[in-house]
């Protein structure tokens, strides 16, 4: 087991050292397999967080990650508190660092879904309690160890797989090029130059030695590629109305483009998907599709998240 200090943080992905990434997922992967047969509402086994507190706040409406977060700290005995943003003083002027002294008060441990980055790392700084991106502006690490969780379910190691990402370079991508590095697989991103990846995450990438590739041609994004990853076309704070939609049309991730993919390849979504528009209903609904045991993980991943950053695994 690796060496973990409490009130560790969980903010992105290049942060956290490679080792601890992968004894996440391996508590993970072991306490998924623990609850075969057991209720959903069941407790863990010992429960492991009984008496701790996670305080949720959501800038940001939420489906898969409230609910997961929620029933995670259930199942580890521990209890949660939802916050909506603009309910809290936060949404009425009270500065971030205010916020993080005195939650630190309260609970245990802060899950976020900002709309601010910079907000996340100024409340990871300045409170005494962990601190768990649950999605940025800038990044989304919890989806990208859920979707990892699912690639090695599926096909074994990460490592050394060619995978490949098409459409905007947005915030996933840039936890997915952070993922590349620290599991160590090539990742070509297909994206228009208008939307390409996030310019400091690729120069880190590059740093590191991580075999990364960006290019604007779908058809050699895809080429090879043993997994392939998209995200909806417009998210959470975009214009649709900017031009996006027609510039994105040649990255649909459909049957003739899946068709350059290494045979096998499994396709990802990290939800809610708009089917015509990122996929088509073929791709997603396919076989090639592994989007609900993908989602299903975010829950696995993440009780495994918390527990790391209070120090419990």
């Amino acid at each position: 087991m690796s060496s973990v200090q409490p009130n560790s943080h969980f903010v992105d992905l290049k942060d956290i050292p490679a080792d601890v990434l992968h004894h996440i997922l391996d508590t993970a992967k072991r306490w998924k397999a623990a609850r075969r047969g057991l209720p959903k509402g069941a407790v863990d086994e010992g429960a492991p967080l009984e008496g701790y507190t996670l305080a949720m706040i959501f800038e940001k409406s939420s489906t898969r990650t409230r609910i997961s977060f929620e029933m995670g700290m259930q199942q580890l005995g521990g209890s949660s508190l939802v916050l909506q943003g603009g309910s809290m003083q936060l949404g009425r002027g009270e500065t971030v660092a205010d916020t993080a002294r005195v939650m630190s008060r309260y609970v245990d441990a802060i899950m976020i879904r900002a709309k601010s980055h910079d907000a996340v790392v100024e409340l990871a700084e300045m409170g005494s309690v962990p601190v768990i991106n649950a999605l940025t502006d800038r990044s989304h690490p919890c989806q990208l160890m859920a979707d990892m969780m699912t690639i090695e379910e599926h096909l074994g190691s990460v490592s050394g797989r060619p995978m490949a990402w098409l459409g905007d370079g947005n915030n996933v991508a840039t936890s997915l090029i952070e993922a590349a590095v620290k599991f160590d697989f090539p990742l070509t991103l297909g994206c228009p130059d208008t939307l390409s990846p996030n310019a400091e995450a690729l120069a880190w990438a590059h740093a590191e030695g991580g075999n990364i590739t960006v290019t604007t041609d779908p058809v050699a994004a895809i080429k090879g590629a043993e997994v392939v990853f998209t995200d909806t076309w417009v998210s959470m704070g975009d214009d649709p109305n900017d031009g996006r939609m027609e510039t994105l049309e040649p990255y649909q991730v459909n049957a003739q483009l899946m068709a350059h993919a290494a045979d096998g390849a499994l396709f990802m979504h990290c939800l809610p998907a708009h089917r015509g528009e990122e996929v088509t209903a073929e791709v997603i609904d396919g076989p090639q599709s592994v989007i609900w045991d993908e989602a299903e993980n975010r829950l696995h991943a993440q009780k495994a998240v918390v527990a790391w950053c209070l120090g419990k695994i």
